[in-house]
């Protein structure tokens, strides 16, 4: 029962994020005009591929969180357990990367240069986020475990040869 209360709020919060990037890149696509930039035709389908890709990730990243962190993407209930299970094995952001791509893959379909661009500055905020405050509080959080996933797991670039072994 308990699982399933986290996985509801999973979910609403998930909802919100979803709605807001959505609506934040609908307002930047306005500026689109101003740019005088088109993308072609063909990004409309490698944009469906990275959205539906990006939202499998980010799919598979809060599952991972409610099941084996007992909590939600949201930084504010985030998972009680350190989690590095999944897509967690080889890259340490996959929820922010599969976020930005789903975005990116939205900018790509609508043929948007400006929802590209605020990706750009979105990826630098969360970023900044990660740096200054997430990583610190997860390092606070969890301690050595947390310190050693670190050293082994990149930040940003997935290593797919060398994923960790022993979570």
């Amino acid at each position: 029962m308990k699982t399933l209360i986290i996985a509801l709020r999973a979910v609403v919060y998930m909802t919100g994020f979803v709605l807001f990037w959505g609506w934040m890149a609908l307002r930047v696509r306005s500026l689109d005009r101003n740019l005088g930039i088109i993308l072609p035709a063909w990004t409309g389908f490698l944009g469906v591929i990275l959205g539906m890709l990006g939202g499998i990730l980010a799919l598979v990243c809060a599952g991972a969180f409610i099941v084996r962190g007992r909590g939600t993407p949201a930084p504010f209930d985030a998972p009680r357990e350190f989690v590095a299970v999944g897509p967690y094995r080889y890259v340490r952001n996959p929820m922010y990367i599969g976020g930005l791509t789903a975005i990116a893959g939205f900018a790509l379909y609508l043929h948007s240069v400006s929802i590209l661009l605020l990706c750009l500055v979105v990826f630098l905020l969360v970023h900044l986020f990660v740096l200054f405050y997430e990583e610190p509080a997860l390092r606070a959080k969890f301690g050595a475990g947390y310190e050693a996933y670190c050293r082994t797991v990149s930040r940003w670039v997935p290593s797919l040869t060398n994923p960790r072994r022993d979570q």
